[in-house]
């Protein structure tokens, strides 16, 4: 049974993203989005078991309980891992996201030009939209960050578990993580009300209370960053809309108008010369998507954003031209990437 923190050391030298502990399969490891063998050998159950234990600790007992337990530890070497340990067919298996081993620099994301300008911001919320995986938490580690090193601001964080960890620097930073500082996303929210924040972060806007509380958050001259598990900017706002009962829904519509100022959109893809980069679809809030939101006329959102590119805004599939117009990437990752896979087609003809 290999060492897990030399596996953990081996994993951050290969460039890997993910770490798979699971019974019967070697140990795998993702590089550039793809699964290879970290070695030939098969794990057993006891030693699944053994390196579960080894990161769990004495959180151990909620696995037996749960069923699955979420935790970010930092290995020897400053190694910081997020990691989801969860029973599968009578055996544990582990899921380990290596994490940048520090805070990356905003300028540094490949990050449409107009983000640069989220920091300075003084109420009103900003969406980081994407799947699993897809650089959601680094974006918006680089975004505090900025802040911190910045303003004299007072941010509070809420996170599931907590990933980056900050030093305070013109800020005065409070990490609260869910299930060990705080109870839930819900409760953890109610309370940042009364600490008085400048600055909230919220890991994820899961259920209908969190968002209505981060709605009134940034109604009250809050700065609210948060992420959603959607795909595009549009989705975000039907998303955050259909949460409510539908008599509920026209107030929401209107709250969201006022308060929304950005979504950023992401999705990480492979690199022509290895490694991934980020594709990003930007929708700056102008008045006129404040009226599409508020109407509910969100079909209308990514024509919108095509033509509010001098504020800053970038539909995915122009920003996947971009990408491959610099050689970034492939006019196949370009078009399996798309959302209107002809329009990209017309653009990346060779």
């Amino acid at each position: 049974m290999t060492d897990l923190t030399k596996v953990i050391q081996d994993s951050r030298q290969r460039r890997a993203s993910d770490v798979h502990v699971v019974r019967g399969l070697p140990i795998r490891i993702r590089v550039d989005g793809d699964l290879q063998d970290y070695d030939d050998h098969i794990l057993t159950d006891a030693e699944c078991e053994a390196y579960a234990k080894e990161m769990a600790g004495e959180e151990y007992s909620k696995i037996e309980k749960c069923g699955e337990l979420d935790l970010a530890i930092t290995f020897d070497g400053g190694i910081r891992c997020r990691i989801n340990i969860f029973r599968q067919r009578g055996s544990v298996s582990s899921a380990i996201r290596l994490l940048s081993e520090k805070i990356p620099d905003l300028d540094s994301l490949g990050l449409p030009p107009a983000v640069q300008g989220f920091p300075a911001l003084n109420r009103g919320i900003v969406l980081v939209t994407g799947e699993t995986g897809s650089g959601k938490s680094t974006t918006l580690a680089a975004l505090l960050d900025r802040i911190n090193h910045n303003y004299p601001n007072h941010i509070v964080t809420l996170e599931d578990p907590i990933e980056y960890i900050y030093t305070p620097d013109r800020c005065t930073i409070n990490q609260r993580e869910i299930g060990t500082d705080t109870e839930s996303y819900e409760t953890g929210l109610r309370a940042i009300l009364r600490e008085d924040p400048d600055v909230i972060l919220i890991g994820e806007m899961r259920d209908l209370n969190t968002i209505e509380t981060a709605l009134t958050a940034a109604e009250t001259g809050h700065l609210v960053f948060a992420t959603l598990h959607t795909n595009s900017a549009a989705e975000a706002i039907d998303r955050v809309v259909d949460v409510f009962p539908e008599g509920r829904q026209k107030q929401i519509r209107l709250q969201l108008s006022t308060t929304l100022m950005a979504v950023l959109s992401q999705q990480l893809l492979p690199r022509r010369t290895g490694g991934r980069v980020c594709a990003c679809e930007l929708m700056m809030v102008t008045p006129a998507i404040r009226n599409l939101i508020r109407e509910g006329k969100t079909p209308q959102i990514i024509s919108a954003i095509s033509t509010s590119a001098a504020e800053g805004s970038i539909t995915m599939d122009n920003a996947l031209i971009q990408l491959y117009k610099n050689k970034t990437i492939s006019a196949e990752t370009a078009r399996g990437a798309a959302r209107d896979p002809e329009y990209v087609r017309k653009n990346t003809m060779y």
